[in-house]
């Protein structure tokens, strides 16, 4: 089938896709009912069976009691006006919308987390969640087989994962879990543990790779378990007093001053939350150097370049970032080409993490496994599309497994309900550096077994309390869908379809409108997100075009005092930044729309453009004949032709 003409024939109907969602329609009203009501019924049970020889502690009559109906009736009166102001919520679940990174609800996560919501489990230790922080840990090893990681906990160097509340926590974890590695062979060293094969001097201790700092850190651990029960205790006591997570940034780099703060390399394209971790960390935004894009994708030259100078300065890198699905533009960096470069730095005496973030395009990876786990070659995934995946985006995915760690959120993607970000990271013997113990929550000596040892969650994560459903919720989701191209990934399959269909429609839509506006892909989409630059022919000044976009995106945006009915689709903004986009870009961009760059100013620094996220898996309605992607750019159509023309915009 053609991307771009959708329905010349029909295609074998995937009936699970339609048993997946409550659907556009609510159409699967009935299975999610049926569910609730009999797990409802299942937690009943369950309480009643506990002790069933403890007596009901509220009498039957209780019922008719004027307080209790009182009380009743206001918590009715509240529960429907919370219905009736929902009703005013974004319809994320209708093919209509095509803003933001939201979509409708898988079922089985929607009705997991719903069902465990009433056990109310705490996931940082099996004492408060016995069961849901064990789907945790198996999530996160769900996850990491997805990703190309070992993923088998019964070997030392697996990979670990865990739920954070969204992506810019887990990038979070990503720094601090790069940081205490980074740092802790020069704790080792200024302790004067003897016996170890430590490294030469600080900057030599600083810039240990991932694998290599591990290896230490196992060493010390055997050395330690060694010694007697008092010389124990007094070399983990003076290795602990050196660690920076007990001197604190300023004590640890004012005790080394052969050292200075590491820099975080990272994309322009990079989302905000790293500013916001590099300022949680107290490491502060001046460390986040952010690095040019060619085409809206890290720059591997720019990259080199950068390495050779801080090694040339002796200026320690924590970590590189590169992006698996940005935010903004949906492209995807050429991790492979991140890898490479740090090998070459290495042997200039520089070694850094390589994260990747990919909060939005992680469950992508999905395309690209075997039932087996195993990498599909380019050609089996691109069998399923016209130009998915490019030489490049293929070789990224390929990538991902040799990469320290990454971040994905099941609240994207993954279709799961908020709440629902994770963090990876590929050997989970380094996250023993993060370990925090609280005596009234967790017990004795940390556990040797995989599973045992993380069944004491909160001891290395940032929270001190979270939700067992939302563990439930993607456990149960990813048990019910393996993350494979023939599970999963029949989800992203009709999302990148609908992209392609999506990017063709624009270059159609660019030729027929091409008398009253410009129209411009601006970069060809990676994943399943697609801008769209608009113009109106005649007009060269920036402030003027960024005027004409805001008011298409006026009839795009919710507006909590219309009715939703009111608006036929639902999109989303973002910017073309010339400092972003360098000189190259912004000159073929602007010349394509004809603007002018010297009419950019302090007040219009940047260009306006409409932003899709193509996630609703109903976007090409094949039951129905539709294709609301062709409705989009009529409607798109008859809104531009009535502002080229000054009509009044309709409420």
């Amino acid at each position: 089938m053609s991307a771009a003409q959708p329905f010349d024939h029909v295609e074998p109907r995937d009936h699970t896709l339609d048993a997946c969602f409550l659907g556009p329609y609510g159409e699967n009203d009935t299975l999610l009912e049926k569910l609730m009501v009999e797990f409802l019924r299942d937690h009943v049970y369950w309480r009643r069976n506990f002790h069933p020889e403890d007596p009901p502690a509220i009498g039957t009559g209780a019922a008719h009691h004027p307080d209790y109906l009182a009380f009743e009736s206001r918590m009715r009166r509240e529960l429907h006006q919370l219905s009736a102001a929902l009703k005013k919520s974004v319809p994320f679940h209708s093919p209509r919308y095509i803003g933001h990174m939201a979509s409708d609800l898988l079922l089985p996560g929607l009705a997991a987390q719903m069902l465990t919501l009433p056990y109310n489990p705490n996931n940082v230790s099996e004492d408060a969640a016995p069961v849901t922080v064990d789907m945790e840990v198996q999530a996160g090893l769900q996850l990491a087989r997805m990703l190309g990681y070992p993923h088998d906990p019964t070997q030392d160097a697996c990979a670990f994962g865990h739920l954070t509340s969204g992506g810019t926590l887990a990038n979070y974890q990503a720094l601090r879990l790069a940081l205490a590695l980074k740092a802790f062979p020069v704790a080792l060293r200024a302790a004067g543990v003897p016996e170890l094969a430590l490294p030469a001097d600080d900057w030599s201790a600083f810039n240990l790779s991932t694998a290599d700092g591990i290896a230490l850190l196992e060493t010390w651990q055997h050395w330690l378990a060694a010694q007697t029960p008092a010389q124990r205790a007094h070399w983990l006591q003076r290795v602990e007093r050196e660690r920076i997570e007990q001197r604190g940034l300023a004590g640890f780099f004012a005790a080394h001053p052969q050292l200075r703060v590491p820099l975080v390399l990272a994309p322009v394209t990079a989302h905000y939350s790293w500013s916001k971790g590099l300022k949680l960390l107290g490491l502060g935004r001046d460390q986040l150097e952010l690095l040019p894009t060619d085409g809206m994708r890290l720059d591997p030259a720019a990259l080199r370049d950068t390495l050779e100078r801080c090694a040339r300065e002796r200026q320690p890198v924590l970590m590189c970032v590169a992006v698996l699905g940005g935010t903004e533009y949906g492209t995807i960096d050429p991790i492979d080409a991140v890898l490479a470069a740090r090998q070459a730095s290495r042997g200039r005496g520089l070694d850094f993490a390589v994260h990747v973030d990919a909060a939005w395009g992680g469950y992508l990876a999905t395309l690209f496994r075997h039932e087996d786990g195993s990498l599909r070659t380019r050609e089996e995934v691109a069998a399923d599309y016209v130009q998915f995946p490019t030489p490049a985006v293929h070789a990224a995915f390929a990538a991902l497994g040799e990469t320290d760690s990454v971040t994905v959120d099941p609240h994207k993607l993954g279709y799961l309900p908020y709440g629902s970000g994770a963090f990876i990271c590929r050997d989970h013997r380094a996250m023993v550096l993060l370990a925090e113990r609280a005596d009234y929550v967790f017990h004795a000596a940390t556990p040797a077994g995989y599973l045992a040892r993380y069944r004491s969650l909160g001891q290395f994560i940032p929270e001190g309390s979270k939700s067992g459903a939302a563990a439930a919720a993607v456990y149960v989701t990813h048990r019910v869908l393996p993350l494979d191209h023939a599970h999963f990934g029949a989800l992203p399959r009709t999302t990148v379809r609908a992209a392609e269909t999506f990017h063709a429609r624009a270059q159609r839509f660019a030729l027929e409108l091409a008398d009253d506006v410009h129209a411009l892909v601006p970069f060809a989409p990676d994943s399943n997100l697609v801008c769209l630059a608009l113009n109106p022919c005649g007009n060269t000044s920036v402030a003027a075009a960024n005027a004409f976009v805001r008011e298409l995106h006026d009839t795009l945006r919710c507006d909590p005092h219309q009715p939703l009915q009111t608006k036929e689709f639902f999109g989303s903004v973002t910017s073309l930044r010339p400092d972003m986009l360098g000189p190259a870009q912004t000159s073929r961009i602007f010349a394509a729309l004809g603007l002018d760059p010297a009419s950019l100013g302090p007040d219009e620094d940047r260009l306006l453009i409409l932003r899709h996220t193509l996630m609703n898996p109903y976007l090409i309605d094949h039951e129905n004949g539709i294709s609301y992607i062709d409705r989009y750019f009529d409607f798109l159509g008859r809104r531009m032709r009535m502002l080229r023309g000054g009509a009044a915009s309709p409420t």
